[in-house]
């Protein structure tokens, strides 16, 4: 898509897809959700203001580092009059994720390190393998995937019991 010109202050769908990279349908979406908002013409058609380019920016941003957009969405609406987030926007509402990031990426990293010489299932390798539940013991602590879905508690490895 060439550059759009500096002066055209509101877009059509058709080019806030192709200038965000995100596709029409995901744009109706975020509308739908909240997360952006459009008039409509009086042949219904919707426009949206320049500045809606930095906001899908910051939800396509937050989404791929894992955010859910309810929360997205929650961030955004802290914004006076639902504006485009600044560049101190942006800090504040980044610092806010990154507790959550932190956990996840050392849930991440626990999950990447622990499986290392498993094939995933642990048949193969059960006597040795490091997700192996002995006895049941995690049933105790709640439902699911225990040792790969919940932050570690700080003076219990669950790694290390068999």
């Amino acid at each position: 898509m060439p550059k759009l010109p500096l002066d055209i202050k509101e877009l059509t769908v058709g080019q806030l897809a192709e200038r965000s990279g995100v596709a029409v349908s995901a744009l109706h979406f975020y509308e739908a959700k909240g997360l952006i908002r459009s008039r409509r013409t009086a042949g219904n058609q919707r426009r949206y203001p320049r500045e809606t380019l930095r906001r899908v920016a910051v939800i396509r941003v937050a989404q791929r580092v894992g955010i859910p957009l309810r929360v997205v969405a929650e961030a955004l609406d802290t914004l006076p009059e639902g504006r485009t987030p600044t560049m101190e926007d942006w800090a504040r509402l980044s610092t806010e994720w990154r507790a959550e990031l932190d956990a996840r990426i050392d849930q991440l990293t626990r999950l990447r390190d622990r499986l290392s010489d498993c094939i995933g299932c642990g048949c193969l390798s059960l006597d040795r393998c490091v997700l192996r539940n002995f006895d049941d013991r995690l049933g105790d602590a709640g439902p699911g995937p225990r040792r790969l879905l919940s932050r570690r508690v700080a003076h219990e490895d669950p790694f290390t019991s068999s």
